[in-house]
């Protein structure tokens, strides 16, 4: 029985597409029309995905919805259904048309005899190599259930974790353009118009108004053409950093930074301690742990320096003095490692100290926030004090020399 993506025409006339399974496409055609459907074309996905073309190989799952399916997935296990059984209630639950093209086509691949870890890995894309791991180490243990609970978990953590620190900081980008554009439209705008009265009178005007009419001027000549050196800067900036050395330097910048340094170390380190601590759980050898959990390091030279102690575990050392040949790593996590090891609860003690890291993380993005938020208010005030002021002083001036005569 293969998996079929198609397109077809209601009763309406309007195309409609979607994922069926049958043993023929002439079967499957029958199916639509059954369901009161044209159909229009038929495409095979596994050929699809074989032939690399625009198929659901290359269709993301976003996490979030990720962690629901595998919550549901182990839910089902545990119930006693099938892996089968279970696919096929995932996709009668899903209302998602990519989604359900995906666990289609898994588990058409899983009824023509692959296991469950070789079905997903056909799409790299929708499941990480995290996933795939730990599914075929589930499978080898017998524990698919289990290795499914804690990936759910995995996943959720991750994904709170990003939507937290994402919450926290729209606040404060949202107070800085708002900021920006004020302060913008009062130079461009407000001011020259109120300033242009005092130049009419003839009137000598301070030296704080006569700077900002200065610019003014200045960014209404040169305010678009600002804006596009901003833009070019960006891109050059980003091109330039894509390259490896300029990004592992601006990395390792970074991680030096005072506040923000320690937020980005303590992000990565959650996450790689987390993947690390779910695929050691779930009986992945060590060394394909390791290897799965410096990808998912987003700061190159943290990355760099996973890879070099998983090269160090390999000729023989134990993983806390691999980690600790770095200063990258947070002290507390070898201390957790070199524990867990000692005591054979590996997996626990990374897990714990990726809660600690995650607890620390959020401590460090609220005083960055909490500091911000004043700091950019009293920036903000400061500049609207003197635009007040540039307006005010020549009204002062011109009251002076009224009651002077």
């Amino acid at each position: 029985m293969g998996a079929y993506e198609y397109q077809a025409l209601d009763e309406k006339g309007h195309t409609c597409k979607g994922v069926l399974t049958g043993d023929t496409p002439r079967q499957v055609r029958q199916m639509l029309r059954e369901q009161g459907m044209h159909p229009l074309s038929l495409t095979p996905i596994n050929e699809n995905t074989r032939q690399g073309q625009a198929a659901p190989s290359r269709k993301r799952i976003p996490p979030a919805e990720l962690a629901v399916i595998t919550r549901q997935f182990a839910t089902l296990l545990g119930a006693g259904l099938t892996i089968e059984e279970s696919l096929e209630g995932l996709i009668e639950q899903s209302s998602n048309h990519r989604i359900r093209s995906i666990l289609t086509a898994v588990r058409s691949s899983v009824m023509e005899g692959k296991s469950l870890s070789e079905a997903v890995s056909l799409f790299p894309a929708a499941f990480p190599s995290l996933y795939r791991a730990s599914l075929h180490a589930g499978e080898e243990t017998g524990r698919l259930d289990l290795v499914l609970e804690r990936l759910a978990d995995y996943t959720e953590n991750t994904t709170t974790l990003r939507r937290r620190i994402m919450i926290a900081l729209i606040y404060p980008v949202i107070l800085t353009v708002v900021a920006i554009l004020i302060v913008t439209g009062l130079l461009t705008y407000v001011v020259p118009k109120v300033v242009k009265v005092f130049e009419e009178s003839g009137q000598t005007l301070p030296l704080l108004t006569r700077g900002m009419i200065a610019v003014s001027d200045f960014l209404q000549a040169w305010g678009l053409w600002m804006l596009l050196a901003i833009i070019l800067g960006v891109i050059v900036f980003r091109l330039i950093f894509r390259q490896p050395g300029p990004k592992l330097a601006l990395h390792y910048f970074i991680l030096r930074m005072p506040l923000l340094g320690n937020i980005v170390r303590n992000l990565n380190t959650s996450t790689m301690a987390r993947t690390l601590a779910i695929m050691s759980g779930s009986g992945v050898p060590l060394l394909q742990a390791m290897a799965a959990s410096s990808q998912v390091v987003n700061n190159l030279a943290m990355r760099q320096a996973m890879e070099r102690a998983r090269i160090d575990v390999g000729e023989g050392m134990s993983l806390n003095k691999a980690l600790k040949k770095s200063s990258l790593f947070p002290p507390l996590l070898t201390q957790m490692v070199a524990s867990g090891e000692s005591s054979g609860r590996l997996d626990e003690m990374l897990e714990k100290s990726a809660q600690v890291q995650e607890n620390e993380l959020e401590a460090r993005t609220s005083i960055m926030v909490g500091l911000f938020e004043p700091m950019m208010i009293l920036v903000m005030g400061a500049i609207v004090l003197v635009i007040v002021l540039a307006i005010l002083l020549p009204i002062f001036d011109l009251n002076e020399l009224i009651y002077a005569r």
